[in-house]
């Protein structure tokens, strides 16, 4: 027979404060999923770090924004400019194609992205829908931003942003909302322990 016994104080302030972590990633990672529904990002892989290549991934940047951003106006949601963007690819591929000379692939994925701090806003880590566009071999540094709500150009978290996005949503992303900074490193702990558990065994 096992005998019980009661916990001792400091047993039991962690055990505390590991339920209180626990459940905190769980809400914050909640958080993060309601909001990656909302947003479809950009992410341009260079070929290389050259300073040639690199030029050339702002290059087919600025092309497939000039080409994408006039025809995602008519978007209300986040589901309707994926399906522009998904019925684009192929203009997108000619477009950064126009720039360059490296083989361009270009596809719809959904994936995994760090946090990313931006001038005026910051989105915490997490998967996201994203149109990738890959050029040459991919080996170089990449750029990201977000395609919808329109925040690829705007220096600030525009009206047409804040009209997609609940106040909620937006509290997350801006430094207005108390606990900002927090909110995001809880995250990325959550997250790299989800990676952790998840990954196969080497």
């Amino acid at each position: 027979m096992f005998e019980s016994r009661k916990l001792r104080p400091w047993e039991l302030a962690l055990l505390f404060s590991l339920c209180i972590a626990l459940l905190t990633g769980v809400w914050a990672q909640g958080r993060q999923t309601a909001l990656s529904r909302k947003l479809v990002r950009l992410h341009v892989v260079a070929a290389s770090d050259t300073p040639e290549d690199q030029a050339e991934k702002l290059l087919a940047r600025d092309a497939i924004l000039s080409f994408l951003e006039p025809k995602l106006k008519t978007a209300a949601s986040a589901k309707e400019a994926a399906e522009i963007i998904r019925m684009s690819q192929e203009r997108c591929k000619r477009a950064a194609e126009a720039v360059t000379d490296q083989p361009v692939t270009v596809t719809m994925t959904r994936e995994h992205f760090p946090t990313r701090y931006y001038e005026t806003f910051s989105l915490p880590a997490g998967d996201y829908l994203a149109l990738r566009v890959t050029l040459g071999a991919g080996e170089g540094h990449n750029w990201w931003c977000v395609l919808f709500p329109p925040l690829c150009t705007e220096a600030i978290v525009s009206d047409r942003a804040v009209e997609t996005l609940s106040s909620d949503d937006v509290q997350l992303i801006t430094e207005n909302g108390t606990g900002y900074i927090l909110r995001f490193r809880v995250l990325e702990l959550f997250d790299a322990v989800k990676t952790y558990l998840t990954a196969p065994p080497s």
